[in-house]
């Protein structure tokens, strides 16, 4: 019986992992409608039209597929940890380069228009996320894809790593929220209190990411769906437990 309960658990997790995938290609194509439909589309030229490029490259890049690069340590849990880590850093990568892409859209459209940068809290919060980002890639390469670090410093670093994962993501979508109010408010503040259809759209937008986040966060915290212990993570698991604890590694 006491088994029942988290067999029961793991097998929900194909189905946890399908709603998250449902969410967060929902807030794309929210997001795609949202510019396509409402604001003019998208173009590259230094118009409006180039700046809807970044609310897309946001979304998709910083929220899903940086969700998507978190949550394959738990779809992938019986693969090899160099195939995982590896398939990982790749969507990271992804992820990393079309948001890179959607910065310079908004730079480059605020250069055109003649408007101030870095002025706004969601420029704060999604430049300090960005920046953020970069270096938890770049550590992850060094120290885990192509580990250039003693065991003892991958111990130490190993638990920053996963909590600035989950904590990017929640910057990320407090970001993207801060990005779609002040958008609306830019755009419809006259109209925006009488819930006009974009901005019914956009705050069902938000409602989605939020709920995105809330189920990648769920399913990378539970317990039973982590991978399951191999040597390489068990080695670690002993050097960070005799940094914190004292404790003396067991022999082979």
């Amino acid at each position: 019986m006491d088994e029942c309960g988290p067999y029961s658990r793991r097998s929900l997790l194909p189905w946890l992992v399908g709603g998250s995938q449902v969410l967060g290609l929902c807030a794309v194509v929210l997001t795609g409608v949202w510019m396509g439909r409402y604001r003019g589309g998208f173009a590259w030229d230094g118009s409006a039209q180039e700046f809807n490029m970044h609310p897309l490259c946001m979304v998709l890049g910083l929220v899903f597929l940086q969700g998507d690069a978190i949550l394959v340590y738990r779809v992938f849990r019986n693969e090899s940890k160099r195939n995982v880590k590896l398939l990982h850093g790749i969507i990271h990568l992804l992820a990393l380069i079309i948001t890179i892409v959607g910065m310079v859209a908004v730079f480059d459209f605020h250069r055109a228009s003649k408007i101030p940068d870095m002025y706004s809290l969601h420029s704060w919060c999604g430049m300090a996320t960005l920046v953020l980002f970069c270096a938890q890639w770049v550590l992850g390469l060094m120290f885990f894809l192509f580990p250039v670090a003693s065991a003892w410093l991958r111990a130490t670093y190993l638990p920053l790593h996963v909590f600035c994962g989950a904590l990017l993501l929640v910057m990320a979508i407090g970001s993207s929220l801060l990005g779609i109010t002040e958008k609306l408010l830019f755009s419809i503040m006259a109209t925006y209190s009488h819930l006009p259809p974009e901005g019914t759209l956009a705050n069902i937008l938000g409602v989605v990411l939020v709920c995105f986040g809330i189920l990648i966060i769920s399913i990378i915290t539970k317990e039973e769906y982590r991978r399951p212990p191999n040597p390489e993570e068990e080695a670690l698991s002993v050097h960070f437990k005799t940094l914190t604890e004292g404790a003396s590694s067991p022999t082979p």
